[in-house]
């Protein structure tokens, strides 16, 4: 009876646990990561606008205050730019400073340096191979007490959710086209982006230059573009025709598709 009871026990966790995986549609079932936490740009967050994803004002993007920059560990040369994770103050290691068990989900927007002149565990928080999450200062404010300065966090990746569709803005030159892409939901992390223009009849696969700004090197002015984009996870989204052939370098173009 011992053992039969103790089948019917596991049978149940196991029942319970695959629910719990099923009815969380951010992953719960993701692990739980330590990581450590600071804050900067003022309590304004003025001082958290563009960054090394490039991004510009972070409210146009699509991005607000809850930004953070990302450590070398997690920053991936750029790859996790509008990446998203939620983020709590470890209460366990520091109750003093937590603010209850409040968690927030941010996007990554910038990069935190690393200090090489500071030991890892006294302000270079953000020399490798330590994940830290410098958040905005509001951001940091929902989960711990300004006063803190630094406390132990747990993190793990989140979906990301967004107001509007995806952003298109295009910057450059003649034969150069540096295209921003903002307001990504879904995994947030662009993969792979590709334009086409109404003269052509293939897409055309574009190069990350740095951060959220891809390049082409292909003459497209006078042409009206489309562009095609798929996420970390694998997801494509098409924008068809959403430039129109007046464009000019420096427009911004907000699509009606997202993931």
């Amino acid at each position: 009876m011992d053992s039969l009871l103790k089948k019917k026990v596991w049978r149940l966790l196991l029942c319970v646990g695959l629910l719990m995986i099923m009815e969380d549609p951010r992953g719960a079932s993701a692990a739980w990561l330590n990581a450590h936490a600071t804050f900067y740009g003022g309590d304004d967050s003025s001082g958290t606008m563009g960054g090394a994803c490039g991004y510009g004002i972070l409210y146009t993007d699509g991005y607000g205050i809850k930004t953070a920059a990302l450590s070398m560990a997690l920053f991936n040369d750029g790859k996790s730019c509008g990446g998203c994770y939620e983020i709590v103050c470890d209460a366990a290691q520091v109750p003093q400073w937590c603010l209850k068990s409040t968690s927030i989900t941010i996007t990554a927007t910038n990069f935190c340096p690393p200090n090489y002149d500071l030991p890892s565990n006294n302000g270079g928080w953000c020399n490798p191979p330590r994940p830290h999450f410098d958040m905005s200062q509001p951001a940091f404010e929902t989960i711990a007490k300004y006063r803190a300065g630094i406390v132990p966090i747990l993190y793990r990746r989140a979906r990301c959710e967004r107001d509007e569709g995806i952003r298109f803005t295009i910057n450059g030159r003649d034969y150069f086209e540096l295209v921003l892409i903002s307001s990504v939901a879904g995994a947030g992390e662009i993969w792979s982006v590709w334009i086409k223009g109404s003269k052509a009849n293939q897409w055309e696969a574009m190069s990350r230059n740095w951060g959220s700004n891809w390049q082409s090197l292909t003459y497209f002015n006078g042409q009206s573009l489309s562009f095609r984009v798929q996420a970390s996870d694998g997801q494509i989204v098409t924008a068809l025709d959403l430039v129109p052939s007046t464009w000019q370098f420096g427009q911004s173009f907000k699509s009606s598709v997202q993931f």
